[in-house]
């Protein structure tokens, strides 16, 4: 379809009924309609696997499902008639149900690095109640994020180091501290710099790139030596890496560690997990000063953790994760032809695990533009692909990679129009694409 031709109007109003009722139009900044092409946010009505269709009655293919939450597919039927059957026997009670006992015992097999678990709702928590108990068990006041791993948290600890740092008071910024991911020199420059104040590193164990050989081994030493606790960010690369994460992949133990995302296929849980000499601090059976580590009204729903049973149960007789890696190197392969094909190879690039793969959109002189991914996006869309990333689930076939890349081709067409012109202005139908963190609106 002709970009021209391509109309949302459906979707514009219901954009602007969301902006006059929730704050940015979205529950979550990376989904708001800034994000995508001038009147091309399509708001979507409903989905059926790798499929979602916005309210002007449009199919896509999707990608990045649910913030790659969505792993094995919008409503999946394993995971839903496990949900269906704890919404008819109550959600909540009083009480820990017997599914928080199930869950746990799920969880620690599929994880077996951990030693205990806690539940929660969303990502956030996890990491906070993480980064409080290390600093409870260690005394010390200093958390130090891996500034190359673009988020960890909602809360201030971590957003006071963005550009949407207001409302957030510097003292309590300045007690987070960076280390570069990759760098063993440099973190432990940081660590002797602050001796004794540090109390966590926090990081991704993995994003775009491998570890470098003796990295995460290193960092769990450095840790050891300092009297830190190692904490991996597991959100994205738990099950997405492995069915243990990246440290069952990589085979290094941190202290603690937290999943989501995939956890649940969309559904709200989230976990933290680690040794129980320190997760037992948030526990009655100890002797020292309690810590307050993630007491919510909602964490262990039923119906949230029966969900995250059934994916881990089908991850593991499905053999998920092996088919998010076949297909993710089958479209990263067919994307990297077609941009080649259309003599963009250098400007459109796909980067990252193939489970787990992002794009980049480069200008003529090979620097990252938000113009060029702007022209990229409204292609994309046109053509039938909602793809804010190439992250793939389970539920893509062989028909719908083919499809996606067809479109890439055409996208790069367009791209190479746009390259030759020096401008991609008059491919842009607008204003371009803007990042999530940023100081202004």
């Amino acid at each position: 379809m002709d970009t021209e031709e391509f109309l949302l109007p459906r979707s514009r109003a219901a954009n602007e009924r969301l902006h006059a009722l929730v704050p940015g139009g979205a529950h979550t900044y990376a989904k708001g309609d800034d994000q995508y092409p001038e009147n091309l946010a399509p708001v979507i009505s409903h989905g059926r696997g790798a499929h979602v269709w916005d309210v002007d009655g449009n199919r896509y293919i999707e990608y990045g499902s649910g913030l790659r939450s969505v792993s094995l597919g919008h409503a999946h039927p394993r995971v839903n008639e496990a949900v269906r059957r704890e919404l008819d026997r109550g959600t909540n009670f009083v009480r820990p149900s017997v599914m928080e006992l199930e869950a746990a015992e799920r969880f620690l097999a599929t994880v077996p690095t951990a030693e205990m678990v806690k539940f929660t709702k969303n990502g956030s928590d996890a990491t906070t109640a993480a980064v409080r108990l290390a600093r409870a068990v260690t005394g010390r006041p200093r958390v130090a994020i891996c500034g190359d791993h673009p988020f960890f948290s909602v809360d201030d600890w971590f957003i006071g180091t963005t550009p949407m740092s207001a409302g957030i008071p510097t003292a309590t910024t300045e007690l987070t501290v960076a280390f570069p991911y990759g760098d063993l020199a440099a973190t432990e420059e940081l660590l002797t710099r602050y001796q004794d104040e540090i109390a966590c590193l926090i990081l991704e164990p993995a994003g775009h790139t491998e570890p470098p050989p003796g990295y995460l081994a290193g960092l769990r030493e450095l840790a050891d030596r300092h009297g830190c606790v190692l904490i991996f960010d597991e959100m994205i690369t738990g099950f997405r890496w492995s069915e243990a994460g990246a440290q069952g992949l990589y085979g290094v133990v941190p202290d603690l560690s937290t999943f989501g995302k995939a956890l649940g296929n969309g559904f709200a849980v989230s976990a933290l997990a680690g040794r129980r000499e320190l997760m037992e601090r948030g526990g009655l059976r100890h002797s020292g000063d309690r810590v307050f580590l993630l007491s919510t009204t909602h964490g262990a729903e039923t119906h949230s953790l029966a969900a995250a049973m059934a994916v881990q149960a089908t991850y593991a007789e499905e053999g998920i994760t092996a088919r998010l890696h076949a297909l993710g190197e089958r479209l990263a392969a067919g994307v990297r032809d077609a941009a080649a094909s259309m003599g963009v190879a250098d400007h459109v690039l796909v980067r990252g695990r193939a489970s787990n793969l992002v794009f980049a959109t480069l200008d003529e002189k090979d620097r990252p533009s938000q113009p060029y991914r702007t022209l990229f996006l409204r292609q994309l869309l046109a053509g039938g692909v909602l793809a804010p990333s190439f992250v793939v689930s389970s539920a893509l076939d062989d028909a719908d990679i083919e499809h996606t890349v067809d479109v890439v081709a055409q996208a790069c067409a367009v791209y190479r129009k746009a390259l030759d012109a020096a401008d991609p202005t008059p491919w842009l139908g607008g204003r371009p694409v803007k990042p999530v963190f940023r100081r202004l609106a």
